[in-house]
C-alpha cells in the first residue's frame, strides 16, 4: 500500500500484484488500495490488456500470469508452494514474457513463494528487489530470495519506491 501510494500517476510501467490472503477478501483489498494509490487498481481478468500505469491484482483461486500480446492470463493450474495465486507463477511468466524489460519485487511474507522465480527474472536480465529484514513483518519470502542471490537490491519500502520511480522514468523518458 505504501509503495503504490507513492508512485506517480505517470508511472511508466504496469504493476501486477499477488497478495496471499483468504478467499473472499481480494475485492476489499483492491478497494482499499484504490483509496490510497495514485494509479488505478483493478482485479485482474483473463484476457485484459496489460497497460502501463495500471495496477492488476490477482483474484481468488487463480494464478495471475503475463501472457503473449501483453495480456493477462488467469490460470487454474494447481497451487504452487501451497498457494493459488502464487508469486512463483507470476514471476515465471513475467520473466518469460518481458525478460530484461521487467522488475520483480518480493515483499514481506511467509515461506518461499517467488524466491526462485525472482532469480529467473534476474537471470533473464530483469531488475530484482527484495524488502530488507528491518522493514519486513515476516522476512520469509524476501529472506529466501536474498539467500538464493536472487535480489539485486535489498531495500526498505521507501528505497523500493525511489528505485522503481527511477527505473520507470529511465525506461520512459518522455513521461
Amino acid at each position: 500500500q505504501l509503495i503504490l501510494s507513492q508512485l506517480s500517476p505517470q508511472f511508466g510501467a504496469a504493476v501486477l500484484i499477488v497478495q496471499h490472503m483468504a478467499d473472499g477478501f481480494t475485492e476489499n483489498f483492491v478497494h482499499w488500495l484504490n483509496q490510497s494509490s495514485r494509479l488505478p487498481v483493478q482485479l485482474a481478468e483473463h484476457g485484459m490488456r496489460i497497460i502501463r500505469g495500471q495496477v492488476y491484482v490477482a483474484p481468488d483461486g487463480a494464478h495471475l500470469e503475463a501472457g503473449p500480446g501483453d495480456r493477462i492470463v488467469l490460470s487454474p493450474a494447481p497451487a504452487e508452494n501451497g498457494l493459488r495465486p502464487s508469486v512463483s507463477a507470476l514471476f515465471r511468466s513475467v520473466a518469460l514474457c518481458y525478460g530484461r524489460h521487467c522488475a520483480g519485487v518480493l515483499l514481506s511474507g511467509m515461506g518461499s513463494d517467488g524466491a526462485k522465480e525472482l532469480k529467473t527474472i534476474r537471470d533473464r536480465g530483469g531488475i530484482t528487489i527484495a524488502q530488507n529484514r528491518e522493514s519486513s513483518v515476516v522476512f520469509g519470502m524476501p529472506g529466501e530470495a536474498i539467500q538464493l542471490e536472487a535480489a539485486q537490491y535489498i531495500l526498505p519500502p521507501e528505497g523500493i519506491i525511489q528505485l522503481l520511480a527511477g527505473l520507470a522514468t529511465a525506461a520512459n523518458p518522455a513521461g
